[in-house]
């Protein structure tokens, strides 16, 4: 499927509209049908409390600036869309990309660790980043300093993705100018933020839940245990995918992070074919596809529904299957005043089956 230009701009507009995430995303496209078509029932959707959305003149604006910038946006049911992201739950619906397109139809793995690496964990990730290019995998990390850098560098000449915490035409980091060009034209670049948005602490754990969805695989080379790659490691078990982790030593806090992830049932990783043995091996069995958008219903949620749904929320995360258990609501009117609250900007999602109340 490849998507008219007016649809694309609609696609864009409506995920960065106002409380608009992937899952509500979904849920709009299959209750309406059509990006545009949601864009003309938010304003109903959301009555009592009106939500900002994003404009067409902003949308074509940064259609052109990926263009300017040599890059295009590519939205989820397309073919230059990675395939196993597309199929990760939280996928975001639309992305932009720069570079070899047909690195997508690769498997691909990870490999991402400390920004402040020691001189043995970079050596590593440059062995298992050239092993497993060479033998075919597109290796994905996101241009960080340290470990990624290593990865990208040494598996350029084979196939590499990096995804970007910025927008595509932002450097970051600066020293990494010359290897993100590079990869812009031998490789891969991948951002789902707006071009020109700069590095935001916020915007790098999203970057982290792509690394993983796109791969078959997770490698951490180095991480202390409030590293950022331990929260690739945690969306690589959430998505299915396999976690190998290098150990090190128990006086190294940089190793803290990787013991620990193999304590908890990661793979220990010594050599390169262990991961090629481990993929060979999941071959024949295929991930699961993310739960489709549940359909919304049409009608309104009466006051004594609503009262009996809210009564069971709180700022603590409720699977949704309790509250529904709970409240005593039919599952598709729980479904509606979620989604209504959600855009009202007073329910947050974590994950498609918990919920709590925005306090």
């Amino acid at each position: 499927m490849i998507l008219a230009d007016q649809e694309r701009l609609d696609w864009l507009r409506l995920i960065r509209s106002e409380n608009i995430g992937a899952i509500n995303f979904d849920q709009l496209l299959a209750k309406f049908g059509s990006a545009g078509a949601a864009l003309e029932a938010l304003p109903d959707l959301t009555r009592k409390r009106p939500i900002k959305i994003y404009g067409a003149a902003a949308a074509q604006a940064e259609i052109d600036r990926s263009r300017d910038a040599g890059a295009r946006f590519v939205a989820k049911p397309e073919p230059d869309y990675p395939p196993l992201l597309r199929h990760s739950e939280g996928a975001p619906p639309i992305i932009c990309i720069k570079g070899k397109t047909s690195l997508v139809e690769r498997d691909a793995v990870a490999i991402v660790g400390s920004r402040n690496a020691s001189a043995n964990g970079k050596r590593l990730a440059r062995t298992f980043a050239n092993d497993l290019a060479a033998a075919g995998l597109t290796v994905v990390s996101g241009l960080a300093r340290g470990i990624d850098t290593a990865a990208h560098e040494a598996s350029l000449k084979h196939g590499t993705a990096a995804v970007l915490g910025t927008g595509i035409d932002i450097i970051y980091p600066p020293e990494n100018a010359g290897l993100q060009k590079a990869i812009g034209e031998d490789g891969l670049l991948i951002s789902e933020m707006p071009p020109g948005a700069p590095p935001r602490e916020t915007s790098f754990p999203r970057r982290n839940r792509i690394i993983s969805g796109m791969s078959r695989a997770v490698i951490i080379v180095e991480a202390a245990l409030r590293s950022g790659s331990l929260i690739t490691a945690r969306f690589a078990n959430e998505q299915g995918r396999e976690v190998f982790a290098v150990p090190g030593s128990p006086l190294d806090p940089r190793a803290e992070g990787t013991n620990r992830l193999i304590s908890e049932g990661a793979h220990l990783l010594s050599k390169s074919q262990e991961v090629l043995d481990a993929l060979l091996a999941m071959r024949p069995r295929p991930f699961a596809e993310a739960p489709s958008a549940a359909p919304v219903p049409d009608t309104e949620v009466d006051g004594s529904a609503r009262a009996a749904i809210l009564e069971h929320l709180s700022p603590t995360p409720t699977e949704i299957d309790d509250l529904i258990r709970e409240s005593g609501v039919p599952a598709q009117l729980v479904l509606g005043l979620l989604l209504e609250l959600e855009l009202a900007g007073k329910l947050t999602r974590h994950g498609r089956q918990l919920v709590s109340l925005i306090s």
